[in-house]
């Protein structure tokens, strides 16, 4: 209680030493009510300029996310620069400007730290940093960082066990080193996925594991130097992590199994994004490998997350895996007495009339055997684009097949019984 009594009387003291003695109530409260003018108008100066910009911005996209990041700073840009001009004023003729000079500072201060922050993409990381760094920059220019330093570093806001100690102060520099840190190493990783995607010596499935495994060593060493800077041996930490994973290990299974078989896919090549498959009745071309699951997109436009670990186990089928062309049957049942090679002939045709079948393996139209309704054909043909749909291209044989054989009289039966009744029996 001695040293947070005499942090508030520190604090006291230095807030009234600013002030300077010989001025009065009324040049303060005239140099507020002037800073809340210009404040005013740098607002509706933001206001004015904020439909230009989007439409400036609108047709240049590549700009659309430095306009999110420094349009917000407009209004405390030109706040700034109208009380730059008042302190040139006010110092011209030769008038105090103790507040002028502090609402300068802090608005100096609080634009370069939201500058700072909108750059970090994670928002609670955003905000920690925007806190911390705020914070330490208003106390310095109160010149009270110094002693709330030693008051948080101090015995009060220590915790202490055997030799190792951890105060406030550190916890605070701490939080605020890992986000710096963490946002580098994430702009690092956003770097190099960028760069890799233009690489063309690396295939897709390399670049994700490229991209995943330095995403991965950027953070751990962003963390283990955050832990040596609160001053935790890391030999220590080694044999307590070894017992806490042995235990975690039993409750996350699941999520480390599916990190293993993600790089067992990235480095077998078996699935990688673009690639059309079909699992569990789930059929789509991969939109991303992820750590834990892989994306696919659905011709529906949904987006299904398969574990990794589903892609191990289970039966996958490739469609694209080691080539494009892929083979597609329809079924067609046709009446008895119809003629074979007329129909058969047709379905070719028609099969031929689609833009998306290949000619070479040509199409092909067999006669399967003879059903209890109906003489049973089928319908061959390859594409080379199933990402592009199967089913589409199916119904416009179908479709097709259906028109033609309308034109000539083919008839398609349907499932029929014939019910014979003995009188005597009934």
């Amino acid at each position: 209680m001695e040293e947070l009594s005499g942090l508030l009387q520190t604090v006291l003291d230095t807030v009234l030493s600013v002030v300077p003695s010989d001025v009065t109530l009324q040049e303060s409260l005239l140099q507020l009510a002037l800073a809340a003018l210009l404040c005013l108008g740098a607002w509706l100066i933001r206001r004015r300029m904020h439909p230009a910009i989007v439409d400036w911005c609108a047709t240049r996209p590549r700009w659309e996310r430095a306009r999110r990041i420094l349009e917000p700073l407009i209004w405390p840009l030109t706040w700034l620069v109208f009380l730059s001009l008042l302190l040139g004023l006010y110092v011209a003729a030769q008038q105090d400007t103790w507040l002028l000079e502090i609402l300068s500072s802090l608005l100096m201060a609080w634009i370069v730290v939201r500058l700072v922050s909108r750059a970090i993409r994670n928002p609670m990381l955003s905000r920690i940093t925007a806190v911390i760094a705020y914070g330490m920059a208003v106390l310095s220019i109160w010149d009270l960082l110094g002693p709330t330093i030693e008051i948080l570093d101090g015995p009060p806001f220590e915790f202490t066990q055997g030799e190792f100690s951890l105060s406030v102060y550190q916890v605070l520099t701490t939080a605020l080193l890992l986000a710096v840190l963490l946002s580098l190493a994430a702009f690092a990783s956003r770097l190099t996925e960028r760069r890799l995607r233009d690489a063309d010596w690396v295939t897709p499935a390399g670049r994700v594991l490229l991209n995943k495994t330095l995403r991965i060593a950027l953070y751990v060493f962003a963390i283990l130097i955050t832990i040596r800077q609160v001053g935790i041996d890391l030999t220590a930490l080694a044999v307590i992590g070894g017992a806490v994973g042995f235990g975690i290990g039993f409750g996350l299974q699941k999520v480390f199994s599916n990190l293993i078989s993600g790089l067992i896919l990235l480095m077998d090549k078996s699935i990688k994004p673009g690639d059309v498959i079909t699992v569990e009745a789930t059929y789509g071309w991969v939109n991303k490998l992820g750590a834990r699951y892989v994306s696919i997109i659905t011709r529906d436009g949904i987006e299904h997350l398969i574990p990794n670990e589903t892609l191990i186990t289970e039966p996958v089928s490739n469609w694209t895996h080691s080539d494009a062309n892929t083979r597609l049957r329809i079924p067609i049942g046709v009446h008895y007495e119809t003629d074979l090679e007329l129909a058969t002939r047709l379905g070719v045709e028609a099969a031929q009339s689609q833009s998306r079948v290949l000619s070479d393996p040509a199409p092909r139209c067999l006669v399967k055997g003879f059903g209890e309704s109906a003489i049973d054909l089928e319908i061959r043909f390859w594409i080379q684009d199933a990402d592009s749909g199967v089913s589409n291209i199916k119904s416009a044989v179908i479709l097709e097949v259906w028109r033609m054989y309308q034109e000539h009289g083919i008839k398609i039966p349907y499932p029929q019984r014939d019910l014979h009744i003995k009188s005597g029996e009934i």
